[in-house]
């Protein structure tokens, strides 16, 4: 059953699944379904639950050299989506573009668990934190959106060393770099 939600999720997003659909994918009638998952809220939790864990490729970008931590960045960012958990991530992004809980869900782990984790192993001002992170985090989505959802060329096709050289270079830039930080008031 979770395999068919992770499925139905990344193809449909959120809101496009169905249980009933949920259901026939995975051979089960859709009330097996609702017995042990209860809700569609509750479905979508337990498939995109911990699809990766970032305790296991955050150590490796914590370790590069904080003037390289950039493009470590997005290396694991492109690790994570190569791997096997790219269903599960795909289906909490694209959910979360049309529904606010799980906007909500993606924007809390995506900060809780890495981004304030990254931004705090480089030493900079801690007013700075905040706004460096969401640079961050914007230029990865970024490159997720354009890679994984819209699967623009050539980036879509081109390797993850390509990538990383590419764009890690800005993704540093708003770790160490000189760049005018929004909502600062200098």
């Amino acid at each position: 059953m979770l395999a068919a939600a992770r499925t139905a999720f990344a193809d449909r997003g959120y809101d496009g699944a169905s249980i009933r659909g949920i259901a026939t994918a995975a051979g089960v009638d859709p009330a097996l379904v609702h017995h042990y998952f209860g809700t569609k809220d509750a479905l979508f939790v337990a498939a995109v639950q911990a699809p990766v864990d970032p305790d296991d490729f955050l150590p490796e970008v914590l370790a590069a050299p904080p003037e390289e931590r950039g493009t470590a960045v997005v290396r694991m960012v492109l690790h994570v989506w190569d791997g096997p958990g790219r269903p599960a991530v795909l289906a909490l992004v694209r959910s979360a573009v049309n529904h606010e809980w799980s906007a909500r869900l993606l924007r809390e782990f995506v900060l809780a668990k890495i981004v304030r984790r990254v931004v705090g192993s480089v030493e900079m001002p801690r007013e700075e934190r905040e706004a460096r992170g969401a640079l961050v985090a914007s230029q990865v989505a970024g490159l997720v959106m354009m890679r994984y959802v819209l699967r623009l060329e050539p980036l879509a096709s081109a390797s993850p060393d390509e990538v990383a050289a590419a764009v890690g270079p800005t993704v540093q830039r708003y770790l160490t770099g000189d760049v005018a930080l929004p909502g600062r008031r200098d």
